[in-house]
């Protein structure tokens, strides 16, 4: 009884993604009638969704682009401050963090037009480069966020602190141990932390929606987003440009999913 259960809970999970992949392979026509069988139109839609009009090939490099840029920026800077929060003391670091952990609760709504005015005003001024309508507009936001900090700083709880008096008496500050000691230890939370980060970065849409206002700028999300919004949508090749979107995060998770796991169950290799 409990395999059949859990048989039939994967399949109802299971389903919706290879509902998805049997739509990339047939046309509206058979989409819009429900079609459940696996089509010969595969090779329309993927002509279709590369046409150079549509721009989705230009949209997952940019989304590639910010994505690991992000990644890479996140992955260093919530971990310095996760690792600097639990490994020195001072008077007003609980209250300091306890802040930090407040500004989880506040909706990123409410801070999309706070973000639109800054980000406004730097187009204006001479760091334009960093302004509105430009790629460092997404990733300057994700770079630290909460969530990050916080994980990192709990994963530290288990960091081996007779590895760090031990580089301390060899001679080592505190970025040489940080580089060289912390970072090869704790290389399964990064691993949990990039994955998170990652896919975060890849389907982000509200805030690249008001960020990027040309078309060449535009991401993965926001292309198929427009594809669908149009007056007669062609589901077949909305379907393969989210086949397609999908395959790197689910790549980069089954290909870490074991450093993952260890990662948010804190465990330190």
């Amino acid at each position: 009884v409990k395999i059949a259960v859990l048989t039939v809970g994967a399949f109802v999970m299971i389903f919706p993604f290879l509902w998805m992949i049997i739509c990339a392979t047939n046309d509206a026509v058979d989409i819009n009638r429900g079609t459940v069988t696996f089509g010969t139109s595969l090779f329309k839609n993927l002509q279709n969704l590369f046409a150079a009009d549509r721009g989705f090939l230009k949209a997952l490099g940019n989304s590639a682009i910010i994505a690991v840029i992000t990644t890479v920026l996140a992955l260093l800077v919530s971990s310095a401050a996760g690792y600097g929060f639990e490994m020195f003391r001072t008077k007003n670091r609980d209250r300091v963090f306890n802040f930090l952990l407040l500004s989880m609760m506040i909706p990123f709504a409410t801070l999309m037009i706070p973000l639109f005015r800054i980000f406004g005003k730097l187009s204006d001024s001479g760091l334009s480069f960093m302004g509105l309508n430009t790629f460092a507009a997404v990733i300057i936001p994700a770079i630290s966020t909460a969530f990050l900090i916080f994980f990192f700083r709990q994963n530290t709880k288990s960091f081996p602190k007779d590895i760090i008096e031990a580089a301390r008496l060899d001679g080592l500050n505190e970025l040489q141990i940080f580089f060289r000691m912390y970072m090869p230890v704790m290389k399964s939370s990064y691993a949990a932390a990039a994955i998170i980060t990652f896919m975060n970065s890849w389907n982000n849409y509200l805030w690249p929606l008001v960020a990027l206002q040309s078309p060449e700028k535009k991401t993965v999300p926001l292309i198929l987003s427009t594809m669908g919004a149009s007056y007669n949508p062609d589901y077949g090749m909305i379907m393969a440009g989210i086949v397609i979107a999908t395959l790197p995060t689910a790549l980069i998770f089954f290909l870490m999913q074991k450093q993952f796991v260890q990662g948010m169950i804190g465990s330190v290799k």
